[in-house]
């Protein structure tokens, strides 16, 4: 089940802050969550790939990744030999894929959840962040896949265990059907990867809705509403914490577009 919780002021932004928890086998406190930060609480949770091709996406996306591998491997040879890292440098240079950009650090997420593309709409609607706990997703996965995490004695994966585990997306597909989903954790392919923190999840081609499937498979869940009218407060104490555009997005582009929003004039 999805639980929703309302952050309605500045004091509330930290029962999202603080989720760590203490284990007794490391004596140290760990956390276990990903999360996803988008503008508008009325966004659901939808591949690009989904958006994009809609029910052709299955027949599209070789299509799609063949073409871009075909062009991209001047800049980066090494993604010919995997379809798993042609989807992740894909999807951080905007094409469309299957993945989910998740972030291990919830400020990253929150600086999502209060970015706008237009800012006279910060105050127009609320912003959500999402919470999954990957361990909890994960008991979901087919038993191959446990197999992969217990050799490696780790939750998460990587894509050296996701090759282990499935050599295709059509296998991927006929392993997960909709009833389970993975989450990866990219390799350092980009400086931007490493200063988002970013986790994916590999949305499969069977399930037709993310938030149907968390809601009927997940505890522990939770979507983290913050109300409008707190949105421009908790964007200027990101910016305080030194979470812009400037650190999400390395180089002219992002200190650009920290610069643009910086100095907007609201009204």
């Amino acid at each position: 089940m999805v639980k929703t919780y309302v952050i309605d002021d500045i004091f509330g932004i930290s029962q999202l802050l603080m989720e760590q928890r203490y284990r007794s086998d490391l004596d140290r406190y760990r956390s276990l969550h990903v999360y996803r930060g988008m503008p508008n609480t009325d966004f659901r949770l939808v591949t690009s790939l989904r958006r994009v091709c809609k029910d052709k996406r299955r027949r599209l996306e070789p299509v799609i990744l063949s073409n871009f591998t075909k062009y991209a491997a001047l800049e980066d040879p090494s993604i010919e030999s995997s379809v798993w890292r042609q989807m992740i440098l894909g999807q951080h240079h905007g094409l469309p894929t299957r993945l989910l950009d998740w972030s291990f650090s919830p400020l990253t997420s929150l600086h999502f959840a209060l970015s706008e593309n237009n800012l006279d709409d910060m105050d127009k609607h609320d912003c959500v962040v999402w919470r999954i706990d990957v361990d909890e997703l994960h008991k979901l996965l087919p038993e191959k896949y446990q197999r992969v995490m217990e050799r490696s004695q780790t939750t998460v994966f990587s894509l050296k265990m996701l090759h282990e585990a499935c050599s295709s997306p059509e296998e991927y597909d006929a392993d997960m059907r909709g009833n389970a989903m993975l989450i990866v954790e990219p390799p350092s392919i980009e400086q931007r990867i490493i200063n988002q923190y970013s986790f994916f999840s590999i949305v499969p081609m069977g399930m037709e809705d993310v938030i149907d499937f968390l809601d009927a498979h997940t505890e522990k869940t939770v979507r983290f509403v913050i109300r409008k009218e707190l949105r421009w407060q908790v964007r200027d104490l990101l910016d305080q914490l030194n979470i812009s555009e400037r650190i999400v997005y390395p180089g002219l582009d992002g200190l650009s577009r920290w610069l643009a929003r910086h100095y907007y004039v609201k009204g």
